[in-house]
């Protein structure tokens, strides 16, 4: 479960990117991860340990996202990627 506050980060780069291959800000994102109903799994990752959350911001309420990303270590974690979650991603988000 997290934290209150969290800190997220990002590569400026690779964020640009996925804004464009995606049209998901890790702006959106951050926001997003806040939230209290997200569903977390570990990703089968092999470079490094990594997370994938289905979850929606606040501030857009309609709009359920994708994020892989770093577990928060000291508050603070990194975003990977960010897109909108699939059908089968958002029905199991809706069904917790």
């Amino acid at each position: 479960m997290w934290r209150a506050v969290l800190h997220w980060t990002w590569d400026p780069a690779k964020a640009a990117a996925n804004k464009r291959k995606h049209g998901v800000s890790f702006d959106l994102a951050a926001h997003a991860l806040a939230d209290p109903l997200a569903v977390t799994f570990l990703d089968p990752c092999p470079d490094e340990e990594r997370w994938r959350t289905v979850c929606m911001p606040a501030t857009a309420p309609t709009v359920v996202l994708f994020v892989i990303h770093t577990w928060p270590d000291d508050d603070l974690g990194r975003i990977i990627s960010a897109r909108d979650a699939s059908p089968a991603e958002r029905k199991a988000y809706e069904e917790g």
